[in-house]
């Protein structure tokens, strides 16, 4: 599913209720919530949804790995990168 896609189908359950929401508005939503986690993940902070995961920032330390095709030695830097865990009830409802 892309985000347009992603975004029509929130404009339609919004839309069931009170007020009508538009695609173009559930889009600027969807964009809201990306930026806030996004911004709340740089500050190394945790986000949770309870029900369905939670967003943590976790460290990979550097290391040596090697070139696939000469087999050199490669320096890999030290980085942080984004995890998600999902929540035990999101898992049950996948399955």
């Amino acid at each position: 599913m892309t985000k347009a896609q992603f975004a029509a189908r929130l404009a339609e359950k919004l839309s069931s209720r009170e007020r009508t929401v538009s695609k173009a508005e559930a889009g600027r939503i969807v964009d809201e919530i990306t930026s806030l986690v996004t911004t709340v993940l740089k500050r190394g902070d945790k986000v949770r949804f309870p029900g369905f995961g939670s967003f943590r920032v976790s460290k990979r330390k550097a290391r040596t790995a090697r070139n696939p095709q000469t087999g050199e030695p490669v320096r890999v830097p030290a980085r942080t990168v984004p995890r998600f865990t999902a929540a035990k009830e999101l898992k049950a409802a996948i399955k």
